[in-house]
């Protein structure tokens, strides 16, 4: 049985495989995205978290999806420059994936798995979900869209 998310990997913005065990020993916000939503804003404050704690061992990595009202319409070149004009972002962003559904992407159907939603909820409702993954791999905590980055520093922090 899957107990961390060492075991999967990614596509990053150009075309890349990235495997998450290259993040080992970090602790780690994952975080579903969207250009064109009303959380939209939160890019700037999770490049915030990561100038603040990454020499410490930390990391956002953010997974455009475009499952909520089309919000994130663009190719993944077009949500790079979005995010690198717009919020100068310096973390990893990666390849445009589903979250929910039948091509759900491997590493969130494990995430969802070990930290479900209110009432046990598997799906995700809405763009920037975020999880936060200790140094070990374990997923600690799921955050609603609308809990700000800044009100996660604290949890992260522990982890560090």
């Amino acid at each position: 049985m899957t107990t961390n998310i060492y075991q999967f990997s990614a596509k990053n913005t150009a075309g890349e495989t990235v495997e998450l065990a290259d993040y080992e020993n970090k602790v780690m916000l994952i975080v579903n995205t969207a250009s064109g939503c009303g959380f939209t804003p939160q890019y700037k404050g999770l490049q915030e978290l990561y100038q603040n704690h990454q020499a410490q061992g930390f990391e956002v990595l953010a997974f455009p999806c475009n499952q909520f009202k089309q919000q994130e319409k663009g190719s993944d070149e077009e949500i790079k420059q979005f995010c690198d004009l717009r919020f100068n972002i310096k973390f990893p962003l990666f390849s445009k994936i589903d979250v929910n559904g039948d091509n759900t992407h491997p590493l969130f159907s494990f995430l969802k798995t070990q930290a479900p939603g209110i009432l046990g909820s598997k799906g995700i409702k809405w763009n920037f979900t975020k999880f936060l993954v200790n140094k070990e791999g374990k997923v600690i905590k799921r955050y609603a869209p609308s809990t700000k980055p800044e009100a996660i520093e604290a949890d992260i922090e522990k982890l560090l």
